[in-house]
């Protein structure tokens, strides 16, 4: 696979649980920030294929596809498996389960990347791991739960 200019990627991260009084508030702001970065040029959208915020950030980049047809949703997944969504590429870290194998999946969408789109509220896990990352490789990051609360 052909790994896209990183200065015209972004990567997503957020938690799998989302709040569901906030679920329409995250759907809406999720789509302005993807929009912004389309206009500012960003066609390639990293995704790491989990449940929660990577679900709704692949679905929005889908939807938005009708309306910008050249950019592309690239699956990284931290292991093979089966996939229900659409997508244009798809990275596979390891071909089954192994320890470190989402870290590795966390990584290659940061390095990816020069944006992050991420839905943070937790101090731990793979999100506040991969957020501060981000952070440390100086992404610009938009955290839309700062925007969601209200």
């Amino acid at each position: 696979m052909e790994i896209s200019n990183k200065e015209y990627s972004c990567c997503f991260s957020g938690h799998r649980e989302l709040p569901s009084g906030q679920l329409e508030k995250i759907k809406e702001r999720l789509k302005y920030e993807v929009v912004r970065l389309i206009n500012e040029g960003v066609h390639t959208f990293y995704n790491g294929y989990a449940s929660g915020f990577d679900a709704e950030a692949a679905l929005t980049v889908n939807e938005l596809k009708k309306e910008y047809p050249h950019i592309k949703l690239v699956l990284v997944l931290p292991y093979r498996q089966d996939v229900k969504i659409s997508y244009d590429e798809c990275v596979c870290i390891a071909e089954k389960y192994r320890k470190g194998c989402f870290h590795i999946r966390n990584r290659f969408l940061v390095d990816n990347s020069s944006y992050c789109i991420c839905y943070f509220t937790e101090n731990t896990g793979g999100t506040a791991y991969t957020v501060d990352y981000a952070k440390k490789q100086r992404l610009r990051v938009y955290n839309i739960s700062e925007y969601t609360k209200r």
